[in-house]
């Protein structure tokens, strides 16, 4: 089993380096990782460092602009060698040590799947803005009833699932929205999916928080369209 990590990076200076280590730190005995950034046109001195620290990952490929993020989740996709794939933000946000809680469903349980929940946290999750909780709960909960889930967090950056599940060829959506779509396409094809709890330690927009209010209903069109096509 080969877990591929799909990092998507844009200005993140102040901690690409600290997310990278804390990933080579965490190195699994069980399976092997595969760590994929992707440098989404950043114009502080992200690429700089990472060039400067070649040995924290296997891939980097660069984009000349910005292209989003969505564009790069694909791109990583596309370059993975992986039989296995998950993603992580460039912040520190989610922590990497969480991914044996995933290696452990994938390898007991030959999960298609598996959610990390911020709302059924293991030792700690930072309190943030209400409306974002509120938003998520809704999508989630329209998820659940479309697709005959019970997740608790279906916008969780820690979605990690089998690769072949998915024709990254297929995807249409190049922004926040390609979380949604991915996670329609793979349900649908699998069977066995699973939630575990995961820390989490949110930023504010102040600290560089990217995802907007309006990327709610983005979101939400593709999970409904997605149910029918």
């Amino acid at each position: 089993m080969i877990l591929s990590i799909i990092i998507p990076v844009f200005n993140e200076e102040k901690t690409i380096v600290e997310i990278l280590e804390k990933i080579k730190k965490n190195s699994s005995s069980e399976i092997q990782y595969e760590v994929i950034v992707i440098d989404d046109g950043s114009t502080d001195k992200t690429k700089k460092l990472l060039e400067d620290n070649k040995n924290l990952f296997d891939k980097l490929l660069s984009n000349e602009t910005n292209k989003g993020k969505g564009f790069s989740v694909k791109k990583g996709i596309l370059n993975s060698t992986g039989s296995h794939i998950i993603f992580q933000d460039a912040d520190l946000e989610y922590d990497p040590s969480d991914y044996k809680k995933f290696e452990k469903i994938f390898l007991e349980f030959e999960a298609d799947g598996i959610i990390g929940s911020r709302f059924v946290y293991a030792n700690y999750t930072r309190s943030h803005n209400i409306l974002n909780k509120i938003g998520n709960k809704i999508l989630t909960l329209i998820f659940n009833l479309l697709y005959n889930t019970t997740f608790t967090d279906i916008y969780s950056c820690y979605f990690a699932f089998k690769k072949d599940l998915l024709d990254v060829n297929s995807l249409q959506t190049e922004g926040f929205e390609q979380h949604a779509e991915i996670l329609c396409k793979v349900i649908k094809k699998g069977n066995k999916f699973y939630e575990v709890p995961i820390n989490y330690n949110g930023r504010n927009i102040s600290e560089g928080k990217k995802i907007k209010a309006h990327h709610f209903f983005t979101v939400l069109f593709q999970i409904i369209k997605r149910r029918f096509i």
